[in-house]
C-alpha cells in the first residue's frame, strides 16, 4: 500500500517522526501540497493523510485507487466525506488529542488578559522601571482571575477540561452545547447563548463550525456582553465576524479579544482585527504542543493499521 501524506510539515517540522505509519506500507510525505499539485501527488496513493489540503468531490473522483483517508486532525471539513463515501472510501479523524493543550492555552490568554505579564516585562526592558524609581508599579488594572464567570461554548472534551481548569481558578463555569450529556464534577450552569454572552467576564467559543454557526458572533451579540468582558476563539475562524469583532473593539464594546483563529488563514494582510486595540492574535497554535502532536500521529498511525487489518476506527464517514 502507497502512503502519500499530503501536507506534513505543521504536524512534524522535525521533532515528531513519522516512523508508526512509515513501516505500514510505502511511505512518501511532502511537507506542503499546493492546489494545483493536489491530484499529481494523490494519483497513485492507496491512502491519503491529509491536514488542511482539500480532498473535494471532483479530485476524489480523479483518484480510482483511492482506498481510505486519514485526516490529520479532529476536524475533516476540507475533506468531501460525501463524496468519499459514495465512493467506498472510508475516512477517519483524531477525535482526541489536543485537550489538555488547548485548554491550557485559554488559560494562559486568560491570565494574560488579568494579569498582563508580557506587557510588563517590555515595559521593564523599556526602562520605564529604572525611570519611576519606584520600588513597583503597572500600566493596566491587576486584577484576580477567582471569582470571574467564564461561559464556554461547546462543552465538548476541550469545553469540559478548560471548565476543569477554570473551576480550579475558582472561576464560575458557564456552559452551552446542543447536547449536553453527563454533568461534570465541578459546579457548572447551563445558559442559552444570548444568556451566556451576557453574564461572561470571558466567553470562550469551542464549538464544531456548522452552517447554523457561521458568524454567530456578531454585532448584535457582542453588544451583549460586559464592557469589561473579553472574548477568545480556539476553534474555529467563521465562528466570529472579523469585521464586526474589530468594530466593537474599537468602540470599546468590549474589553478585549484572543483569536487563535480567524476567518480566512494565514490572516490576510486587509483583515481589520490586525489594527484593531486590545487584542491578541496567534497563528491557530493552541493544539500545537508536542505531545499533542505526538499523540496525534501516534493515533493517525493506529487508524491506518486498522483499515489495512479490515477494522477501521474514528470513521466520519
Amino acid at each position: 500500500m502507497k502512503i502519500v501524506v499530503l501536507d506534513g510539515a505543521t504536524l512534524n517540522p522535525g521533532d515528531n517522526p513519522w516512523d508508526g505509519i512509515a513501516r505500514l506500507g510505502e511511505f512518501v510525505c511532502h511537507d506542503r501540497t499546493p492546489s494545483e499539485r493536489i491530484l499529481e501527488r494523490s494519483k497513485d496513493a492507496d491512502i491519503l493523510l491529509t491536514n488542511k489540503t482539500p480532498l473535494s468531490a471532483e479530485t476524489l473522483a480523479q483518484l480510482p485507487r483511492l482506498k481510505f483517508i486519514a485526516a490529520l486532525a479532529t476536524g475533516y471539513n476540507i475533506i468531501d466525506v460525501r463524496a468519499a463515501r459514495a465512493r467506498n472510501i472510508p475516512v477517519s479523524n483524531v477525535p482526541i488529542y489536543g485537550t489538555d493543550a488547548v485548554a491550557e492555552f485559554v488559560i494562559a490568554l486568560i491570565l494574560n488578559f488579568y494579569r498582563q505579564p508580557q506587557l510588563h516585562s517590555e515595559l521593564v526592558k523599556k526602562g520605564e522601571w529604572t525611570r519611576l524609581g519606584e520600588w513597583t508599579f503597572w500600566r493596566t488594572p491587576l486584577t484576580e482571575v477567582a471569582g470571574r464567570t467564564i461561559g464556554i461554548v461547546g462543552f465538548g472534551r476541550i469545553g469540559r477540561r478548560l471548565g476543569e481548569l477554570a473551576a480550579a481558578f475558582k472561576m464560575k463555569v458557564l456552559a452551552n452545547d446542543i447536547c449536553r450529556g453527563n454533568p461534570p464534577a465541578y459546579p457548572c450552569e447551563w445558559r442559552e447563548v444570548p444568556e451566556l454572552f451576557a453574564e461572561s467576564d470571558v466567553v470562550s467559543l469551542h464549538c464544531n463550525l456548522t452552517p447554523e454557526n457561521t458568524g454567530m458572533v456578531d454585532t448584535a451579540l457582542l453588544s451583549r456582553m460586559k464592557k469589561n468582558s473579553y472574548l477568545i476563539n480556539t476553534s474555529r475562524g467563521p465562528l466570529v465576524k472579523d469585521a464586526d469583532l474589530a468594530a466593537a473593539l474599537h468602540a470599546g464594546t468590549i474589553a478585549g479579544a484572543a483569536l487563535d483563529v480567524v476567518t480566512t488563514e494565514p490572516i490576510t494582510a486587509d483583515n481589520p482585527l490586525l489594527k484593531a486595540p486590545n487584542i491578541t492574535l496567534t497563528p491557530h497554535i493552541a493544539w500545537a504542543a508536542l505531545a499533542a502532536r505526538r499523540r496525534l500521529t501516534q493515533v493517525t498511525a493506529e487508524n491506518v493499521a486498522a483499515f489495512l487489518a479490515g477494522k477501521p476506527t474514528n470513521l466520519v464517514n
